[in-house]
């Protein structure tokens, strides 16, 4: 474990930004993740304040949780968010790229990859349904602390949280297979 990498995979989300956080070897190219979350800012719920206010608050704590997530981390992958098919989703696909852009510029090592990356480096097919996603990960790496609900007896993944970290840990698996990570790497074990 010594020669291990601390990472952090994340889904970014104005309501539910998941967060995957693990340990990457790069003697042997394996990946141990170690626990998953989602992280819900609070805001304030008076009727009073403005939307835009609200907004900023969100998108301050949001920063401030993900840099306090990221700053152990020697490298941090994302599945940056694409488009939107409303107002209201544009204005929380521009305060996450804020957000990331933020961390980007305090020196947080941030590797991009797409939803349709994440899909073909975790189930391998362009479409793959959330859930597939979900049981994927939850039987790769069980010993994470997914959240967990009993349905007839059986326990199962809570769907509306487990996506979204689901989705931090396909960040990871579609970010370790990218070029400039793989030279990351490779500079790393240079200067060792």
């Amino acid at each position: 474990m010594s020669q291990c990498i601390p990472i952090l995979g994340m889904d970014p989300s104005l309501n539910n930004w998941g967060l995957a956080r693990g340990w990457y070897d790069p003697v042997d190219g394996s990946l141990r993740i170690g626990t998953v979350e989602v992280v819900k800012p609070e805001f304030s719920r008076v009727k009073q304040v403005r939307q835009n206010s609200k907004d900023i608050e969100r998108a301050e704590a949001l920063f401030l949780d993900a840099l306090e997530a990221a700053n152990p981390a020697k490298a941090v992958f994302v599945e940056v968010p694409v488009g939107s098919q409303s107002a209201r989703a544009m204005a929380s696909y521009g305060i996450c790229v804020g957000v990331l852009g933020s961390l980007r510029a305090q020196g947080i090592p941030i590797f991009e990859v797409t939803p349709t990356e994440v899909k073909m480096a975790t189930v391998g097919k362009k479409t793959a349904s959330k859930a597939e996603v979900i049981e994927r990960a939850v039987s790769l790496y069980p010993t994470a602390n997914w959240p967990m609900q009993t349905k007839n007896g059986v326990k199962v993944p809570v769907a509306s949280k487990a996506e979204h970290m689901a989705d931090a840990v396909g960040a990871i698996e579609a970010g370790i297979q990218l070029p400039q990570f793989k030279q990351l790497i490779h500079f790393l074990h240079f200067l060792t």
